[in-house]
C-alpha cells in the first residue's frame, strides 16, 4: 500500500507534496509550523489540508501496523495463503482487516467451536463440498460418539459449523454491508407514551444512504434515554438469496444449506452487521458533529476583539445578586462588586446607583452582559441605566449580551484560582465575561472547550477524539494570530507551536523572574526550551517594544536577514517600521517589488517572500480585526415586539447541520433553517454563514408559547 500516493488521491494534491510533508512531520515539525514557515516544500498547503493529511497519515500507519500483526497471526496458525496475502494487502480500513481476520481469531465458547470439539468439522466439510451422493443422515452415522448421540445432533453441529464459517466470510460480510447501505432503513419507534423531544420519531423511517448526522446522533440519544427503540429494516430475501447463489452448487443439500444459511444470517450475521452499521453510522455523524464544531470553535476563538476600552462584566442572577467586575483596557481589574437589581430583592434604585458610580469612577465605555439565567432582566436594567447615564452625564455607553457557557467551569477552576487568589468564585465569572469581550481568543483558551455552547450533540459524540480535535483547533487559532509574550497566560502560551505546559510555565516563571522579554532569542534561556521548540515557536511569539520591530511580525528569525536586506533595497531599515509616516511609503514601495526576481536575488522562496511583503505592510497588526464586530445595543428588544415581516440586525451565535441559530436580541436565538439561508441550494450552513457574523434576517415564524422565532434570509444581504 503506497501511502502518499492514497493521501495524494484523496487530497487532489500531488503525490510529491504528501512526501515532502511527511517528511517534515516525521522530523517533529508542528502543523501550524509547516503551513507558515516550510510553503516552499509543501506548495503551499493550507493549515486545514496539511490536518487532513496528518489525520490520514495516522490512520493508513495504524491501518499498516494491524496488518502485519494479523498476517503474522495467522502465518503463526499456518495458515497464511497467496489469496490472503492479497485481500490484506488491499484492504483500505481497518473493518475490512477486521473482517479477514475474523475467521482466525481465537473464539471463545460457541455453537460452533463446541461441535468442532465433538469431532463434527469434517462432516461440516463433506457438506459444504456438496460432493457425497450418500443421504446426508447416512453420513451423520459415521459421526456418532459418546458426545454425539444421534443423527440429529450430528447434523446440527455440523449445521453450527458452517453458520459460522458463512458468517466469518470476509467477502459474504462485505457483499451483504452493501446491501445494507444500498437499501437498508432506521426505523425507530417510541417506548413511552408521554409527549416527549423524540415524538416526530414515532414509527420514523429514512434510508441509510440518506439519513444526515443529525439525526442519527438525536435517534442514538433517544435510545441512549430509552425514550426510542431503534432497529434497522433490510431486503432480507435478497441477502438470503445473494449466499444460497455463492454457497449451493448441489441442488440435492439444498434443504440443510437454506436453513443453515437462514440460521446464520438472523443468529450471527445480522445481529453483528446491525451492530456494525450503526457503530460506522455512529462514527461517521461523530466526525460530522466534530468538523462543525471545530469550524464554530475557530470563527469563535477569532472572533473580533474590543480593544482600548474599559469594560464592565456583568453576571446576572436573581437570588445572589448580579456579579460586576471592571477591567481596564490591559484586562486589569479596577473594580467588583454585587447589586441586586433582579427578584427576589428588586433593589432597582440601589442598583442603579451602584452601577451610574462605578461607570462614572472608571470610565466605562462597555457593559458585556452575560446570556445565562435573569439576563433579560439584567438587560432590561442595563438598558434603563444607560439611559439616564445619558440623560444625566451625557455620557455614551453601550452593552452586548456575551456567551457566559463555561464561565462557571473557568471560575472554579484552578487556573482562576491562580489568576485571583483572593476574589469570590462568583465574581471571577463576571471577569471572564467582561474579558471575552475584549479578546475572546485569550479568554476561551482558558475553558474546555466543550463547555463553549456552540455545535450540535457534543456531549453525545466521542468525547477523546473532540478534545483531540479542538486542542487542534485552538491550537490553529492561538498561531493564527500570534502571542504576546509579556502578557500572555501559560494557557494561552501553551497553544503555541513547539511548546507544551510545562514550557509554558517555565516562561511565566521566566518573566516573573527576570521581567519583561527584549527579544525572541531570549526564550533559549527559559528551560526545557531548547533550539528546535524555539524553531517551531519562534514566529508565533510577539515582543511588543522589544528590541527588533520586526519581532511585532510574524517573520521568523530564519528570514530576519534576508527581510532587512529586502528594506535596505527599498531605501528603508527595520526601525522604520514604527514610524507611521514611513510606514505608508515602506508599503508603497513593496508593493512595486518584482517578487519573482527578489526572491532569487535574497535566496528566498517567493510565497516565502510574499508572506514577509504582507508582514511589513502591516506590522503588529491583529489578524482579527477584519472580523465583524459585535453589535452594540442602547436599548432592549422585547419578544412581544416582534412581528412577522419584521427585518432585523442579529449575530451568528451557533452553526448546526440543520441551520444557524441567531441573536436577534431577545431572549432565546432565532433559527435560520437550512432551507431559509439563502435563495439557492445550500449544502451546508457553514458554506454561507460563520460564527460571529452579523447578518439582516426576516422574521418569518413566532411561537409565543414556546417563545421560539424563526427566520429567513432570503433576499437578504449579509453585511
Amino acid at each position: 500500500m503506497d501511502i502518499s500516493e492514497i493521501i495524494a488521491n484523496e487530497l487532489n494534491i500531488k503525490n510529491t507534496q504528501v512526501q515532502k510533508t511527511i517528511n517534515l512531520i516525521d522530523e517533529g515539525n508542528t502543523i501550524p509550523f509547516i503551513a507558515r514557515y516550510r510553503k516552499e516544500v509543501t506548495g503551499g498547503l493550507s493549515d486545514e489540508v496539511l490536518r487532513q493529511l496528518d489525520e490520514r497519515l495516522k490512520y493508513l500507519r495504524n491501518l499498516e501496523l494491524r496488518k502485519e500483526e494479523v498476517r503474522n497471526s495467522i502465518e503463526n496458525q499456518g495458515k497464511l495463503t497467496e489469496e490472503l496475502e492479497k485481500s490484506l494487502n488491499n484492504a483500505l480500513t481497518l473493518a475490512e482487516v477486521e473482517d479477514i481476520y475474523r475467521p482466525f481469531k481465537q473464539k471463545k465458547k460457541t455453537r460452533a467451536t463446541v461441535a468442532k470439539a465433538k469431532g463434527l468439522e469434517p462432516f461440516a466439510k463433506i457438506i459444504m463440498d456438496q460432493k457425497e451422493s450418500r443421504k446426508i443422515e447416512d453420513i451423520a452415522k459415521e459421526f456418532l460418539t459418546d458426545e454425539v448421540t444421534s443423527v440429529d445432533d450430528a447434523i446440527q453441529g455440523a449445521k453450527d459449523i458452517i453458520a459460522e464459517e458463512i458468517s466469518d466470510n470476509a467477502e459474504y460480510r462485505k457483499q451483504i454491508k452493501k446491501f445494507y447501505y444500498r437499501e437498508g432503513i432506521i426505523s425507530t419507534k417510541n417506548t413511552k407514551e408521554e409527549n416527549s423531544t423524540y415524538s416526530m420519531y414515532n414509527d420514523y423511517n429514512e434510508k441509510i444512504s440518506t439519513i444526515p448526522s443529525h439525526r442519527i446522533l438525536a435517534i442514538n440519544r433517544g435510545e441512549k434515554e430509552e425514550f426510542l427503540k431503534v432497529t434497522i429494516k433490510k431486503t432480507e430475501d435478497k441477502i438470503l438469496n445473494y449466499l444460497s447463489k455463492n454457497i449451493i452448487r448441489n441442488p440435492k443439500y439444498e434443504n440443510i444449506l437454506n436453513d443453515t444459511i437462514e440460521d446464520s444470517f438472523k443468529r450471527l450475521i445480522e445481529p453483528s452487521l446491525d451492530r456494525e452499521i450503526r457503530a460506522d453510522l455512529t462514527e461517521k455523524a461523530d466526525k460530522k458533529a466534530i468538523e462543525v464544531f471545530g469550524k464554530n470553535a475557530k470563527q469563535l476563538l477569532l472572533a473580533s476583539p474590543l480593544k482600548g476600552l474599559t469594560v464592565l462584566g456583568f453576571d446576572p442572577a436573581y437570588r445572589t445578586g448580579c456579579k460586576l467586575a471592571v477591567i481596564d483596557e490591559t484586562g486589569k481589574v479596577l473594580d467588583t462588586g454585587v447589586i441586586y437589581p433582579t427578584e427576589p430583592q428588586n433593589d432597582i434604585e440601589g442598583a442603579e446607583k451602584e452601577l451610574i458610580k462605578l461607570i462614572t469612577k472608571d470610565n466605562i465605555n462597555m457593559i458585556a452582559i452575560g446570556n445565562g439565567t435573569a439576563s433579560r432582566e439584567s438587560e432590561i436594567f442595563v438598558a434603563n441605566t444607560i439611559k439616564k447615564v445619558k440623560e444625566l452625564l451625557n455620557k455614551d455607553v453601550y452593552y452586548t449580551i456575551v456567551s457566559e457557557a463555561g464561565a462557571s467551569v473557568y471560575s472554579a477552576s484552578k487556573l482562576a484560582t491562580e489568576e485571583y487568589p483572593d476574589l469570590n468564585v462568583s465574581l471571577r465569572g463576571a471577569i471572564s465575561i467582561a474579558r471575552r469581550l475584549q479578546d475572546p481568543l485569550a479568554e476561551f483558551v482558558k475553558i474546555d472547550p466543550k463547555a463553549i455552547g456552540i455545535g450540535q450533540y457534543q456531549h453525545d459524540v466521542d468525547q477523546k477524539k473532540l478534545s483531540e480535535s479542538l486542542s487542534l483547533v485552538v491550537e490553529d487559532a492561538v498561531n493564527t494570530v500570534g502571542v504576546d509574550v509579556n502578557t500572555a497566560t501559560y494557557s494561552l502560551l501553551s497553544y503555541v507551536s513547539g511548546i507544551n505546559k510545562t514550557i509554558a510555565k517555565n516562561i511565566v516563571k521566566y518573566r516573573d523572574e527576570n521581567g519583561k522579554l527584549k527579544e525572541r532569542k531570549e526564550l533559549l534561556k527559559v528551560p526545557k526550551l531548547g533550539k528546535v521548540a524555539y524553531e517551531q515557536c519562534a514566529g508565533f511569539i510577539r515582543v511588543p517594544e522589544g528590541k527588533n520591530p520586526l519581532e511585532i511580525t510574524a517573520v521568523h528569525p530564519e528570514s530576519y536577514e534576508a527581510t532587512e536586506k529586502l528594506l535596505k533595497e527599498i531605501g528603508y531599515k527595520k526601525e522604520d517600521l514604527l514610524d507611521k509616516n514611513k510606514l505608508e511609503k515602506i508599503k508603497e514601495e513593496l508593493n512595486k517589488i518584482d517578487t519573482k526576481k527578489v526572491s532569487t536575488d535574497l535566496k528566498i522562496g517567493e510565497m516565502t517572500l510574499e508572506d514577509i511583503i504582507k508582514e511589513l505592510s502591516k506590522p503588529g497588526r491583529d489578524p482579527r480585526e477584519d472580523m465583524p464586530k459585535p453589535i452594540l445595543r442602547e436599548d432592549v428588544l422585547k419578544f412581544e415586539d416582534l412581528k412577522e415581516e419584521m427585518i432585523l440586525t442579529g449575530t451568528v451565535r451557533n452553526i448546526t447541520d440543520f441551520g444557524a441559530f441567531i441573536d436577534i436580541g431577545v431572549k432565546h436565538d432565532g433559527l435560520v433553517h437550512i432551507s431559509e439561508l439563502s435563495d439557492k441550494f445550500v449544502k451546508k450552513p457553514s458554506d454561507i454563514v460563520k460564527i460571529g457574523d452579523i447578518i439582516k434576517v426576516r422574521v418569518i415564524g413566532i411561537d409565543k408559547e414556546k417563545q421560539k422565532v424563526k427566520l429567513s434570509m432570503k433576499n437578504m444581504k449579509t453585511e
